[in-house]
């Protein structure tokens, strides 16, 4: 490819990357850049399908977790982190929203507020739950990946693809139990939680709130400790029926309660390896979770909640007043709605001549790369034709001097080798028949008259013969002849004297 092509193909590379969206395509394997929160950077087999879509959350440039959304139950199916150690401050609640789940073509790369979404995002809430879907209803935003457990930005873990309906009291003693497990159990028998990956998910019942938000029949956490030569994996679930403790689980055990029966963690978070003392302790601290839950359970019997207000209030994210929230977000949007639309106006105006002045210039540097790199090439290839060729007139001069020597050596030797075939034809030739051959006229004159004395004695021989052969059968002719007559005479002779 030329130099100015790969150029030009590379700064258009450059710009989609600045480009590209959060959500993770369909064709990739993994979560992108948020592989890093999977054990050995591959995620859960066998939970993906046409209805959930691969979400690598990230906020303010940085990724924060990974989350797989079912935008048919507009619930995540499960989300995963690395262990962190417990904020120390709660933050403010202020919900966002994946803007490209509802609007694929929206060029917002970040999660952003709910409220703010409402004018800049096509479609909003076709595929995923909104604050609206919980007003007025008995359930509230239970996060999978609570923002406690986040040690920085506690922001970004208030993204509502990480939320499903929770009632109150189940969503208190899930973030109870969850950071009781973290701070007592996993991270402490982790290297303090270096080696620790956690999923988070919720498998959803029949129930649906407002036809919309599917409610989860159980949520469900599975922990991998990767840590060398002393590494475990363990899995609970907690129903969300009243009086249902939080339950211990073996991994294999929690993947036959997941639909499609998946298999969490690669080689299952290396089995043959696992540490059982380190997983006899997690048991014990879980023993004791339980115990508490069912204590706290009972003390609800008589003061509903009051017991567990104040050790819960740090870990719950504070819900105002949905009513006051409503206005206040109303009265907002209806006074930011201008702004906002100029401000919008203002960036697709400012984005569109951007474009328009990155084109121009890319097609101007194109073309003032294409002309100098068309004449480069030209005087290139005439500079090398010409030297090409006076190095092949240059190259063949030795070359012909070196045919011209070898064809007058090879006559010479031509010559050569005739003249030693003539000459051992000669020497090879027998004296005495050279001295016939130099006789030969001398024997030839001398035997030409003992020749024709042969011929005609020959001659005389051959006439003397033909007389004596032509005599000799007269003669026997005349023999037989007279053999014949005798014979005839006598017989006539016999004949008469016996007549007589």
């Amino acid at each position: 490819m030329r130099p100015a092509r790969c150029l030009a193909l590379g700064s258009l590379l450059a710009l989609v990357g600045l480009l590209e969206g959060r959500l993770v395509g369909e064709e990739e394997a993994g979560f992108g850049e948020c592989d890093r929160f999977f054990y050995a950077g591959t995620p859960p087999a066998g939970l993906a399908a046409e209805a959930h879509v691969k979400v690598c959350q990230r906020f303010e440039g940085a990724e924060r977790f990974a989350t797989l959304y079912s935008h048919r139950d507009r619930i995540p199916v499960y989300s995963a982190f690395r262990a962190a150690r417990p904020a120390a401050a709660g933050a403010q609640p202020r919900w966002l929203v994946e803007p490209q789940i509802d609007d694929p073509t929206s060029p917002l790369e970040e999660v952003i507020d709910e409220a703010d979404a409402i004018t800049s995002v096509n479609g909003l809430g076709s595929k995923q739950a909104l604050s609206t879907d919980y007003l007025d209803s008995d359930y509230q935003r239970g996060q999978l990946y609570p923002f406690s457990l986040s040690k920085d930005l506690q922001v970004a873990t208030f993204a509502l693809t990480n939320t499903a309906p929770m009632a109150p009291s189940f969503r208190e003693r899930w973030y109870l139990n969850l950071n009781s497990l973290m701070e007592r159990a996993l991270t402490p028998q982790c290297s303090s939680g270096a080696h620790l990956y956690i999923l988070t998910g919720a498998v959803p019942s029949d129930r649906k709130l407002k036809d919309r938000v599917t409610v989860p029949a159980f949520v469900w956490l599975a922990a991998c400790c990767a840590a060398p030569g002393g590494g475990w994996a363990m899995g609970f679930v907690q129903h969300a029926r009243d009086g249902d403790v939080i339950e211990d689980v073996m991994v294999r055990e929690l993947e036959k309660l997941l639909p499609f029966n998946p298999q969490l963690f690669r080689d299952n978070c290396g089995e043959t390896e696992q540490d059982t003392e380190r997983m006899k302790k997690i048991l014990e601290v879980v023993n004791q979770v339980q115990d508490e839950e069912r204590m706290v359970q009972a003390k609800e019997g008589t003061h509903p909640l009051s017991s567990t207000k104040g050790q819960g209030s740090a870990l719950l994210p504070p819900e105002p007043s949905e009513e006051r929230r409503s206005f206040l977000g109303k009265l907002r949007t209806f006074l930011a709605t201008p702004i906002i639309r100029l401000f919008q106006l203002l960036y697709y105006v400012a984005v569109g001549i951007l474009k328009n002045v990155i084109y121009v210039l890319w097609f101007v540097t194109k073309q003032v790369f294409n002309g100098i790199e068309s004449c480069l090439y030209r005087l290139g290839s005439a500079t090398i034709s010409y030297f090409v060729a006076i190095g092949e007139e240059l190259a063949s001069i030795p070359w012909k001097v070196l045919k011209v020597m070898v064809k007058i050596i090879r006559a010479i030797l031509r010559i050569l080798c005739c003249l030693l075939k003539a000459i051992c034809r000669i020497l090879g030739i027998p004296v005495r028949v050279l001295v016939d051959v130099a006789t030969f006229p001398m024997h030839t004159i001398s035997a030409v008259p003992i020749v024709c004395k042969d011929i005609a004695v020959g001659l005389g021989g051959t006439i003397s013969l033909l007389f004596d052969a032509a005599f000799g059968t007269m003669g026997s002719l005349f023999q037989v002849i007279f053999s014949i007559c005798k014979r005839i005479g006598y017989r006539v002779t016999f004949d008469n004297s016996e007549e007589l």
